[in-house]
This record gives structure tokens, sequence and C-alpha cells, in this order.
């Protein structure tokens, strides 16, 4: 199977390269850059062939898809800086990015019958209530800019095409970017007691753990609308960060507090990220391990 992946600068497109080298398919490797710019780590996003690609140009990103020729394209670039993305002079980029962009690359993936995996977020919902979000729910209601572009990329992947999937993540973290994971690990060297969020609700996402699921998405003809994140309980950002701070063995005071407490951001944050992964079982995918188990393993792979 051929692969093209589309920001594997970014934390989850490095990890879905080396799934699909070691698994054996052909993956080409596409960001932005003129040169591939992650993790220099050795492995096969390093050494598998990689292409320079914007994806808000439509000629380019029709060459792009007719010369590689995939059989899927695993589309990870986007725009993720959520509180930036609330400026008005950065909106229409935003947009251009995750909306026009995505409609870009299910349009050529039309054109050369390929199957397309978008990766979507939980902030295309409201945020409101306890109840978990069903990957078919269309109860749509994404509260900041960086939510509404990235449900208009949603609506152009499934109005374009029939085969396809849409995943939608939240709380990501990964070797190659930033993440919570490594803010909490930064500040634990400058400070000895921090304050965290504690009722904004949901499940970590491991993108080597992920990515394994995507590849096996690839690899299927089951289409549709699906969540994943890991298992092992809804949690909020404070339980996040205490576990964080027992696992790296780092004397930590932290204080618990509202989102009113801590401060408003520029972008509205959700509440109830809780995401259900039950159709990812009911149509024979296997869900992530503990986002706890998840943890352990991350600290070894960034050897902290």
């Amino acid at each position: 199977m051929k692969v093209l992946v589309t920001g594997v600068g970014g934390q989850l497109g490095h990890d879905v390269m080396n799934e699909l080298h070691k698994r054996g398919h052909e993956g080409v490797g596409s960001d932005i850059a003129i040169e591939y710019s992650g993790a220099k780590d050795g492995t096969a996003v390093c050494t598998m062939p990689y292409v320079s690609l914007d994806i808000t140009d439509a000629d380019a990103v029709e060459s792009v898809i007719e010369s590689v020729k995939p059989d899927a394209v695993i589309h990870c670039a986007a725009w993720t800086a959520v509180d930036l993305a609330e400026d008005e002079d950065k909106r229409d980029t935003v947009f251009a990015v995750n909306a026009k962009g995505t409609l870009n690359i299910a349009k050529a993936c039309k054109k050369a019958d390929c199957k397309m995996i978008y990766i979507s977020t939980d902030y295309v919902f409201d945020g409101k209530g306890e109840t978990p979000w069903e990957a078919d729910c269309k109860d749509y209601a994404p509260q900041n800019v960086y939510g509404m572009s990235k449900l208009e990329g949603e609506k152009a992947v499934a109005e374009t095409l029939d085969k396809y999937f849409i995943v939608r993540i939240a709380w990501v973290f990964g070797v190659n970017g930033n993440n919570f994971i490594k803010t909490m690990l930064a500040l634990s060297k400058k400070y000895d007691s921090l304050r965290v969020v504690c009722d904004q609700i949901g499940t970590p996402t491991y993108t080597l753990d992920l990515s394994r699921l995507l590849v096996d998405m690839a690899e299927s003809e089951k289409y549709g609308y699906y969540h994943a994140t890991n298992e092992g309980g809804y949690i909020s950002w404070y339980d996040f960060a205490c576990e964080i701070f027992r696992q790296a063995g780092v004397e930590m005071n932290v204080t618990p507090v509202t989102t009113a407490e801590y401060g408003v951001s520029k972008a509205a944050r959700p509440f109830n990220s809780r995401l259900d992964k039950s159709k990812l079982s009911d149509n024979g995918f296997e869900r992530l391990p503990t986002w706890q188990d998840a943890l352990a393993r991350y600290l070894k792979e960034i050897e902290f």
C-alpha cells in the first residue's frame, strides 16, 4: 500500500510515517517546509520520500497526488494554534489551511479514486454537558475559530468523497512537537507549585498509538466517522498533570482551579471533551491502550 501523509513535521504525521515503515508500506511525507523539519531521530520519516506541499494551493495538491498515486492520504496537516486562530488577522489563514486545504485534498483524492483519512477534533462540538459525544453525532456547535475551521474541513471531506474516514481526537501528545506533558515537565524545572484547570474533562491521545489505528483504517474499507483517544477513563487536566509528575518522579504541588479562576484565554475551551469510542470496537478496530500506559511509554520515549 502506498500512502501520502500530510503534516509530517508535526506530532502525528511523524509517527504515522514510522508506522507505515514498520508495516512495510510505502509512505510519502509532505509538509509546507522545503525540507523535512521534524525530529531528526533516524527513523522512517527521515528516510522515506518527502515532498514540500502547500495544501492551500489546489493545483499543487492535485499535481502531487497525481504524481504520487497513493492508495490513501492520511491528512494530518492543520493549523492547531487555537488561541492565535482567534486573532482577526489570522482567521483567513486558519480557514485556508483547515477548510480550503482539506477540500483541495478531498477533491484530488476523488479524482485519484483513493481513500482519505481526515484528522478532526472534539472542538467541533460545543463542549457542554457530561455525556460523551458519539462518533456519528451531528450536533455541531464549535465555540472557537479553530473548531469552526475543522468542522468546515469535515464537511468538505464528507460532501466530496465516499471513501473517507473522519477521526476526531483530543489532548494530543507525541515526540515531535510541543504538548501538555512537555510543558508540565518544563515548568517543573522553574516552579515548585502549579495551578491546573480541573473542570475541563477528556482523555489524552498518544500519537504513537493513534498512528497504528490510522494505518489499520487505511488498510480497511470501514469508512465513516470515528472517535479515537486513549482508554483509561475520563480525566481533567489537573488529573493528567498529577499523573505526569507522579510517573516522572517529580515533586510538585499542583492546585486544582476552575477555568474561570485560571483566567480566560482567547479561545473558548470545551468543558466536555469526552469522546465515545465504541464505534471503533463495533467495526473491528482495536482501541488504544490506557492513557496511563501511554504516558509511561511516552516518558521513556522522550528519555525523561
